[in-house]
């Protein structure tokens, strides 16, 4: 976890600010239906002020904008006075503050635009926190506490807008499939009548990994109006910025139905791709994740680097009577095995391959060089974190068990099983598997393939960096083949995994083996295997280059 005093200012603010390109662009997508107001909820240095007062608009009467930091409202204000023809009112103050008293009124703005700060939960106060619960409550939202800024500002924008009002905004790319962001989906397919996505291949960003979308929708205008859904653009460079917004949006292709409840992944997906996963879903011999397993979270240590540690530190503290096989990073398993080949691979890397479980045992019943150990750790501090001073003592670690499969919690191209032939411990950086219905080889080796690397992407999330992680709620519904394999066949995969050979090369030829063998064609495998690339591609932001 990332701790607040170690976060930038700007982070711990969420201010990104928007380029005047794209600000014109949401500007005049929002004014094309002649607003007469226009709502700002986080005006920052004012620049959505600047593309109004470019793009003149003879029916717009009045704009209010609302900026929580005093230096930066000054900014807004001084924007905003190039704005002519209309009334112009920047509040210094928070507008989920003001917002709250807003909702029971009739709604006040025919447009909203801007930039919501990205700032996570945990970075923010206790009143900014009450703040969001409350929204989400008042609206009978589902809330969470992984929840980011942003998300109660857009819903309380939408909240204000008219009948058949507009709203544009810059958000982070996450709306698409976090489960923070869920009540968010939820409230905007009930409240718009259309909602439209520009999807940027590049950060948008200088200085954060945090990918960022073009948000445009149009409220119904009666509740009871049925939506068309959504539609995702996907672009690259900035050219599409030049083309006319009311066009785009007004020509886009918008889903509805099944496929937009919950994540909206699916919306990247073209027909064809999109049929070819309900032919998957309808196969006899492919199943969900938690038909076959069982997943569990790893043993939750509340201190890894005390608890997960490399042989010098077994010999240098006594350690060895404490000390069992462990592994919890995908460093430590190259393949899709971990036996005691690669156990003293690792050893002989340093890489931490013990686990210390001390049990109940008493402090005073210990030898003097391993009670220096746990002086060592709670002179750091770790008896104070809340999972060690939670329990009696400290430094006993509970739920302490292993299984046969194991399955690291986030990866770089494509998930992977990993069968734990030493039934290794794993911490919650990694998950523990319970085989219901096969054998623990074959579920091992059946899971890589394209189609549940492609049903991981959709299940999955990513917040920077390009890699996918998944939690157990979202692997159970990852969809699986039934193959038997031998254990012969594992152990030659896990070689090729392990010696780095390109994920796409992988996932066709366990494709030719587990996907044809269950009635997928060669140019079924080929759509499938180019569906995943091209999330995985979106994802990691590359090119998608040739199978």
């Amino acid at each position: 976890m990332n701790f607040r005093e170690n976060e930038s200012a700007i982070k711990l603010r969420g201010a990104y600010y928007t380029s005047p390109e794209i600000a014109l662009f949401l500007t005049r997508w929002v004014l094309s239906v002649n607003p007469e107001t226009i709502l700002e909820p986080s005006c920052g240095d004012g620049i959505f002020f600047k593309t109004i007062s470019e793009l003149e608009n003879k029916s717009l009467k009045s704009v209010k904008g609302f900026e929580i930091k005093v230096e930066e409202c000054e900014k807004a204000k001084e924007t905003a006075s190039l704005i002519r023809n209309a009334k112009v009112e920047i509040i210094s103050s928070d507008f989920l503050i003001w917002s709250l008293f807003q909702f029971s009124k009739p709604s006040a703005f025919d447009a909203v635009i801007g930039n919501p700060p990205f700032i996570r939960y945990q970075y923010l106060d206790e009143q900014a926190q009450d703040l969001a619960c409350r929204i989400f409550r008042y609206f009978g939202l589902p809330f969470t506490k992984h929840t980011n800024a942003w998300v109660p500002f857009v819903i309380s924008s939408l909240a204000l807008l008219k009948p058949k009002g507009r709203l544009a905004m810059v958000v982070p790319s996450e709306l698409l499939h976090v489960l923070h962001a869920e009540s968010l989906r939820k409230f905007l397919i009930e409240q718009c009548s259309r909602v439209l996505i520009f999807d940027p291949q590049e950060l948008w960003f200088e200085n954060t990994l945090q990918g960022a979308v073009l948000l445009l929708v149009e409220k119904k205008e009666r509740p009871t109006e049925k939506s068309q859904g959504i539609a995702i653009i996907q672009t690259q460079g900035k050219d599409f910025l030049e083309q006319n917004p009311e066009d785009l949006f007004q020509s886009a292709t918008y889903t509805n139905g099944d496929m937009i409840k919950g994540k909206w992944m699916r919306a990247l997906l073209n027909r064809s791709e999109l049929n070819l996963l309900q032919k998957a879903e309808e196969n006899q011999h492919v199943h969900k994740f938690e038909e076959v397993a069982k997943v569990a979270v790893g043993i939750v240590t509340g201190a890894n680097n005390f608890f997960l540690v490399p042989d010098s530190v077994i010999d240098e503290y006594g350690l060895d009577k404490w000390s069992y096989p462990m592994f919890g990073k995908s460093n430590h398993v190259p393949g899709i095995i971990y036996d005691e080949t690669i156990i003293n691979r690792n050893k002989l890397k340093g890489i931490p391959t013990n686990f210390l479980w001390f049990e109940d045992e008493k402090i005073e019943n210990l030898p003097s060089s391993v009670k220096s150990y746990i002086e060592l750790g709670e002179a750091q501090k770790l008896h104070q974190r809340y999972k060690c001073r939670i329990r009696q003592p400290w430094y006993s670690v509970p739920s302490v068990y292993s299984t046969s499969v194991g399955m690291m919690k986030r990866c770089h191209d494509f998930p992977r099983l990993i069968f734990n032939k030493v039934q290794a411990f794993t911490t919650d950086t990694a998950y523990r598997i319970s085989s219901k219905e096969t054998d623990n080889a074959s579920l091992v080796y059946s899971f890589i393939n394209s189609l549940t690397a492609l049903t991981a992407e959709l299940e999955g999330r990513h917040y920077g960096g390009g890699v996918l992680e998944l939690v157990p709620s979202e692997i159970r519904k990852v969809l699986i083949p039934s193959y038997k394999a031998s254990e012969n066949e594992v152990y030659k995969l896990s070689e090729v995994v392990g010696k780095g050979f390109k994920a796409e090369s992988v996932l066709a030829k366990q494709d030719n083996i587990i996907l044809k063998k269950i009635g997928f064609t060669d140019s079924d495998c080929e759509e499938i295997l180019h569906a995943w690339l091209k999330l995985r591609s979106r994802r990691q932001r590359l090119e998608i280059e040739a199978i």
